[in-house]
């Protein structure tokens, strides 16, 4: 399927059910003037297709589709709008919004039944022939294992846009991205994943080009095997290329967030950009005969994955990414989409069959956002093996739990063994819960505790886009201070809530700027903000706070305990009889009912070993307290010989460990963590 450049020519093939007349569309180099109109003479089934020799990577084209407009079965075919091809494995050029893009007369009385002929080609990019050849001599991916993986949410402009060590021609790019001042702070973090924002082409809305913005997030996708050219300074596929190498080379994988659940092009009153004009019928899940889109996504139209050729299209491109790209892995947005079948989310549905048993994917992290807006889109803990999922459950239990909300000790238990209540089914790991506190939808870590009431209007939608509930505190200044009180609580605010994330069981996923402060100014949906809002400013990071992120990221490293496949249920172990799980009060007793049932219950310790059932050899202890209340002296566990001190969220700087006994303290708003001391190791 696309362009294939086989060295004699260029093979074309594209899929359309009901089209009657498909027209292949070679461009000059720069783009703008159509040099030649091929009708595709061959027709296999459904897919069309032609070779021309003579042709060369480099090559422009777009294809021209003849067939009914009849919106009200669901056609929308329109040959005088120019079409990307769906395996486009480049673009050259930006989408100009016009009128012309669209295959109604805009302003008609008939509206979407209208039917325009301007031609669109000036305005629509064109795709691209590539030889996607790369050497990856020596190219060694890393396959970190789950438990041992911490991944790091980035966007590639986010993250070089104002860094300085970043040559300015290459800031915004995939090179600058992969430059060494970035893979140096990655690799001193100590994070395994680097997790990108959408890198696959997408478009610009037309509403925000009007206001002078821009889409930053990504989430438009309209050529899911093609870079978006934002990020190339060439406009080559190498770049994407030469970037994972990198990465790799500095032990780092690169997992791609991906959207396969709808396309850039809208609903029925948005562009025809490809998959529309292409067979909107075999692309769309289509309603009311047709002429309007199931719009479980929020975006105004939804791709049917329980079509064969849709379905055999999104795999393409996952084994595209992974054979040619060396990626590590796929994020999956609104992955509920993607598993609903007629009946409704399956998770033996065709797309969870197909890409488990894929030999090409059957080593990659999957990784699912497990909710949409359609019926029963919410499914945390609901994707088979070997998915993980985004816990947003996690998210907001850690943020009530430190922001004092009443009653939240049972669910800060249940966050820290991995949400076992949603995820421990049908043989899934510990590792499925893929915990954060921040993510790129949403207030970052520093306006967590800077912000009760999030603050959008840059984005031109009067503030009613974005979450409205977010957990969040101000510490008693709304906004930015220079109060030192102020400042103090919410840097040991930042302290704790990092420090959770990371003693917790699962995958730890850390937002990008967080580990130094980075502020939004209050914008929890900053997808429109490519400016400062968004880009972090590394000059004015928190050096001593990322500091302490790297330390608490060699701290789970160091200590296994903290990082198990398997679930923890305070079941005796074979080898000591101590259950590998043992909550605690602060005078060293186990918790009551009543006192979990408590509201002013606010300091929890845990005591963790390894699993009970297949957690291995090892007699280590962790014990982990939470303290969200005042301070408390603390009777340590009697189950070891002795305790060390590891940890202290309000003495970021100070040397451990540090012996631990009779008259230890927990200090207001802290977290401890301490370890074993076994007999004869001192």
């Amino acid at each position: 399927m696309g362009a294939t450049f086989d060295g004699e020519g260029v093979n074309f093939a594209v899929f359309s059910a009901h089209a009657e007349r498909v027209e292949l569309c070679l461009f000059s180099s720069d783009g703008r003037k159509e040099l030649a109109r091929i009708a595709l003479p061959e027709r296999d089934g459904d897919i069309w297709h032609c070779h021309i020799g003579g042709l060369m990577p480099g090559t422009l084209y777009g294809y021209r589709v003849h067939g009914p407009y009849a919106p009200e079965q669901g056609h929308r075919f329109n040959p005088h709008k120019l079409l990307i091809d769906p395996y486009a494995r480049g673009l050259e050029g930006r989408l100009k919004w016009s009128d012309a893009l669209m295959g109604f007369k805009v302003g008609s009385p008939r509206g979407d039944l209208s039917y325009d002929t301007r031609d669109s080609a000036f305005a629509v990019p064109k795709s691209v022939v590539v030889d996607p050849s790369f050497n990856w001599a020596g190219d060694a991916p890393p396959m970190v294992p789950a438990a041992e993986t911490v991944i790091y949410e980035a966007h590639v402009r986010g993250m070089t846009m104002l860094n300085a060590g970043v040559e300015k021609g290459l800031r915004g790019s995939f090179l600058g991205l992969s430059s060494d001042s970035v893979i140096e702070h990655l690799v001193k973090l100590g994070v395994t994943t680097v997790e990108l924002l959408p890198v696959q082409a997408f478009a610009d809305e037309r509403f925000l080009v009007a206001k002078g913005l821009r889409n930053y997030w990504g989430y438009q996708s309209i050529a899911f095997f093609a870079p978006e050219p934002r990020y190339m300074t060439k406009g080559a596929i190498w770049e994407f290329q030469s970037m994972v190498r990198r990465f790799h080379a500095a032990g780092l994988e690169v997992v791609l967030d991906v959207v396969y659940n709808h396309s850039g092009e809208g609903d029925e009153w948005g562009p025809t950009l490809s998959f529309r004009g292409l067979d909107n019928a075999s692309y769309y899940r289509l309603m009311q005969g047709g002429r309007h889109y199931v719009n479980d996504t929020g975006t105004g139209n939804t791709l049917d994955l329980t079509h064969p050729m849709v379905l055999r299209m999104v795999m393409d491109s996952l084994r595209y990414w992974v054979e040619v790209g060396h990626v590590d892995g796929f994020r999956f947005d609104l992955a509920t989409v993607l598993g609903r079948e007629a009946q409704g989310f399956d998770p033996n549905g065709g797309f969870f069959d197909a890409i488990r048993q894929d030999p090409v994917l059957g080593h990659v992290k999957l990784i699912a956002e497990p909710w949409d807006i359609g019926p029963g889109g919410y499914q945390l803990g609901g994707y088979p093996h070997p998915f993980m999922e985004w816990n947003d459950r996690f998210r907001d239990g850690v943020r009530r739990w430190w922001k004092g909300d009443a009653g939240m000790a049972p669910d800060l238990a249940k966050r820290l063994l991995g949400s076992a209540e949603r995820f421990d089914h049908h043989g899934r790991a510990a590792t499925s819960s893929v915990n954060f506190i921040t993510a790129h939808d949403g207030f970052t870590l520093e306006d967590v505790v800077s912000y009760t009431l999030k603050r959008n209007f840059a984005n031109g939608e009067e503030n009613r886009d974005g979450h409205h509930e977010n957990h969040s505190d101000n510490m008693g200044v709304e906004g930015a201070s220079d109060d030192p009180v102020v400042l103090a609580a919410r840097a040991l605010r930042k302290r704790n809530m990092l420090a959770t994330l990371m003693l917790a069981q699962g995958v730890p996923m850390l937002l990008a700027g967080d580990e130094i402060g980075h502020s939004q100014g209050g914008n929890n949906n900053a997808y429109a903000q490519d400016n400062e809002t968004t880009w972090i400013d590394w000059a004015a990071g928190d050096v001593g706070l990322c500091d302490f992120v790297a330390r608490l990221i060699a701290l789970r490293a160091a200590l296994p305990v903290l990082r198990q496949k398997r679930f923890l249920h305070a079941r005796p172990r074979p080898g000591d009889g101590l259950p590998d799980v043992i909550w605690r009060r602060a005078d060293g007793q186990v918790p009551r009912a009543e006192d979990w049932h408590d509201p002013a219950f606010r300091c929890l310790g845990v005591e963790l070993r390894r699993a009970a059932e297949g957690g291995g050899p090892g007699a280590d202890a962790v014990y982990a307290v939470f303290n969200a209340g005042v301070e408390c002296v603390l009777r340590l566990p009697d189950t070891a010989a002795g305790w060390e001190l590891m940890l202290d969220s309000t003495r970021p700087d100070a040397a451990m460990p540090e012996a631990a006994g009779p008259g230890t303290r927990a200090p207001a708003q802290a977290v401890l963590v301490f370890r074993s001391v076994l007999a004869g190791r001192a």
